[in-house]
């Protein structure tokens, strides 16, 4: 009598992580997926003369921040040689030696995220094997800010010697974005439904971060190793400039990776952590991550943006009633973004320049 054997799929049990914000979350499977996709907004409206305009790809990006906290930013007005110009930049940093790139070690300056981080230097998620990429962050500099107000502190950014136009180029495309995130910022107030300036003085002396990153490509399995691990942004929104490599993935709400595909001349837009916590968790900081099994080397720039540091993370008035209080408490952006900072800061486990 012969048998039949049957083989039954068991679902891959979910994946739980804790995130530096200290929030819990699962995942389904370490797959990612296109079948999902990031809404895509014509930026173009953002600087029409018409309040008619701005209010309604304001109202497109309020469903964007709420539902998935992810869109793409086209047609923005910035020309594509200053992101290419700081792509340069980021392959002469990454290609210095070692020993180099750790004269400004981020280790040198505390409380802060700005200088070096080395590559596999952090391990978000607790992976079997460390992040593997290396970043270089700077900070505002009212000195390279046309519209910087009085009384602003000096940046705090540490700097490589012997590279000349190196701090120029990187500045002068943090420049564009700048004038880029200001306007969004008053998108964003009309998409929470309050007045377009809203949120003005709390952006003239704002929190205006930038980062360079390396990605080698990864050689070790997705469940083993993540570029940059799961993570959530620590101010208010992030403005992404992705090369051709992909490898962004964002998590879903039904707990599915989905590919952040790579749209040319694109940026890529999150709601962070600064944000939600004002909204109420209104908008939605999303859980995203980097994933490089392209075949090649990937490089990205995110522009970290938020309120000034000396200003308090206040409820937004059309995000809290009697029914739905605030569910955080308030603090500085000053406090929280120290409070993020050193915390990842601790998780720091190479060996390099011990």
């Amino acid at each position: 009598m012969s048998q039949t054997t049957t083989t039954v799929d068991v679902p891959e049990a979910p994946r739980t992580v804790t995130l530096m914000n200290g929030h819990t979350f699962s995942f389904k499977s370490n797959i990612s997926t296109t079948l999902e996709k990031i809404p895509i907004i014509d930026a173009a409206r953002i600087w029409s003369e018409s309040l008619d305009d701005r209010t309604a790809v304001a109202e497109e990006i309020r469903e964007a921040s709420r539902n998935i906290g992810f869109f793409y930013l086209v047609n923005h007005g910035v020309d594509g040689s200053y992101a290419a110009a700081t792509f340069e930049q980021a392959k002469r940093f990454f290609a210095l030696p070692e020993e180099k790139k750790m004269e400004v070690f981020t280790g040198l300056v505390p409380n802060e995220y700005v200088g070096f981080h080395p590559m596999e230097c952090y391990n978000r998620n607790g992976w079997k094997h460390q992040d593997l990429s290396e970043a270089f962050n700077w900070s505002y500099d009212p000195k390279e800010d046309p519209s910087a107000v009085e009384g602003a502190a000096p940046a705090v950014s540490l700097w490589p010697s012997d590279l000349p136009g190196f701090r120029d180029a990187l500045y002068a495309y943090h420049g564009q974005l700048l004038r880029v995130a200001r306007r969004l910022t008053q998108i964003f107030a009309l998409a929470l439904h309050l007045p377009e300036n809203a949120f003005d003085e709390y952006v003239q002396h704002p929190e205006a971060g930038m980062r360079i990153l390396h990605y080698p490509e990864q050689k070790h399995s997705v469940d083993d190793q993540n570029g940059i691990g799961a993570h959530t942004d620590v101010e208010c929104f992030t403005i992404v400039t992705q090369d051709s490599s992909g490898g962004l993935e964002v998590l879903g709400k039904n707990g599915n990776w989905i590919k952040a595909e790579p749209i040319e001349g694109s940026f890529v837009v999150n709601i962070a952590d600064c944000f939600m916590r004002q909204t109420n968790d209104f908008f939605v900081s999303t859980v995203h991550r980097v994933i490089n099994k392209s075949g090649k080397e990937r490089y990205s720039a995110p522009f970290f943006f938020g309120f000034d540091r000396r200003k308090l993370l206040e409820p937004v008035g059309t995000c809290v009633s009697e029914e739905n209080p605030m569910k955080y408490p308030v603090m500085t952006g000053g406090e929280y973004y120290a409070w993020r900072t050193n915390r990842q800061k601790r998780t720091y486990s190479s060996k390099v320049g011990e």
